[in-house]
């Protein structure tokens, strides 16, 4: 009798506490608005695939489905004078940050309305205007970039600090060592994140690492290191939270291992046969998108229709992405050779 009266009173009390972190970490507004976000990426993925699928945009495309918690998670606790910087995986971050949708679609149309001019394509999304400083596609190379915008921000005193967002396949590039030990040995406030999806293009990370825990390995260049569950929102925000400040207080580098699952392959124009669909359900069944709108109704931050209404806001905002790209007009075969070379005004040229 006792044991079983106290099972329901557990049950209760579990169902109606708050998901952990909601209120004293994430207050309620802050919630919606990265759920809105979230979605967005979601919702233009989602988009982009359709569209490629019917040949409307080409080249390379990697989409992010299934990782959004990281993006938003970190990326959405930044001050305006910090930086964002990553591989070729770069829509989430890139919307994550504001580049606007339309303009992001615009770029992957190839249209002069686009964030980088329509030069870039899927793998170059860049916006300077707001710090996002791009998406590069040579495995690991934009990581020493990163101690540069470090280092930038430490000799001219902007208190910006640095996002800098990889690939678990990137681990094994020498220029990612090295950058981490600069970064350390130079103090440069620049937060390293590799997004563990579990594979280099189709390679499982326990096939192509002796140590499959990335985040130890990072260790040995005397960095705060820590591995978190990517599709925990609260948790990404939390640890995000703390790196963000060490680096900004202490000019300390440091390392988190995002734990994450990508649901599409590694590219378009990858079958995926290196995965079962039992495996890609089994992580689909985790969905951080659906836990935070059931969160957010548990906690009255929202109703569930106001939920409804922002998942049909942003497949909107997406649509509306599509026609403005495919209105946009055609790059300017004159602006080919623009952009390559840094032009110096006129009376910075007579000073050097």
């Amino acid at each position: 009798m006792k044991t079983s009266a106290s099972k329901p009173a557990a049950r209760r009390a579990s169902k109606s506490a708050e998901p952990p972190g909601v209120s004293a970490l994430i207050p309620g507004p802050k919630l919606v608005e990265m759920y809105r976000m979230m979605v967005r990426l979601r919702k233009f993925e989602e988009r982009c695939y359709q569209i490629y699928l019917q040949r409307r945009i080409g080249g390379f495309c990697h989409l992010y489905t299934g990782q959004e918690a990281v993006a938003v998670g970190m990326i959405m606790q930044l001050e305006p004078q910090d930086y964002v910087i990553t591989a070729y995986r770069d829509h989430g971050h890139a919307l994550a940050r504001g580049v606007s949708a339309q303009s992001c679609m615009a770029e992957l149309y190839g249209r002069a309305t686009g964030c980088s001019r329509g030069k870039g394509g899927s793998m170059h999304f860049f916006d300077t205007s707001i710090n996002f400083m791009g998406g590069h596609g040579i495995v690991g190379a934009h990581v020493p970039l990163a101690c540069g915008l470090g280092w930038a921000s430490r000799h001219q005193k902007k208190n910006a600090v640095c996002l800098c967002f990889f690939g678990d396949g990137a681990m094994n590039q020498g220029a990612v060592h090295e950058a981490l030990n600069l970064a350390t040995l130079y103090k440069l406030p620049v937060v390293f994140i590799c997004e563990n999806n579990g594979y280099a293009m189709g390679t499982a990370v326990a096939r192509g690492a002796a140590e499959e825990n990335i985040y130890l390995r990072a260790n040995s260049y005397k960095m705060p290191t820590c591995r978190v569950d990517g599709n925990n929102l609260y948790d990404v925000y939390k640890t995000t939270a703390e790196a963000i400040n060490r680096a900004r207080r202490e000019f300390q580098p440091t390392f988190i291992e995002a734990v994450t699952y990508r649901y599409r392959g590694h590219s378009m124009s990858d079958p995926g046969s290196y995965r079962t669909r039992e495996e890609i359900e089994e992580h689909k069944a985790r969905d951080t998108i659906f836990k935070i709108s059931r969160d957010i109704v548990e906690t009255r931050a929202a109703t569930r229709e106001q939920i409804d209404a922002i998942d049909a806001e942003e497949a909107a905002g997406v649509e509306a992405a599509v026609k403005f790209a495919e209105e946009s007009p055609e790059c300017d075969p004159h602006t080919a050779f623009e952009d390559i070379y840094l032009t110096y005004p006129a009376d910075v040229r007579k000073s050097r």
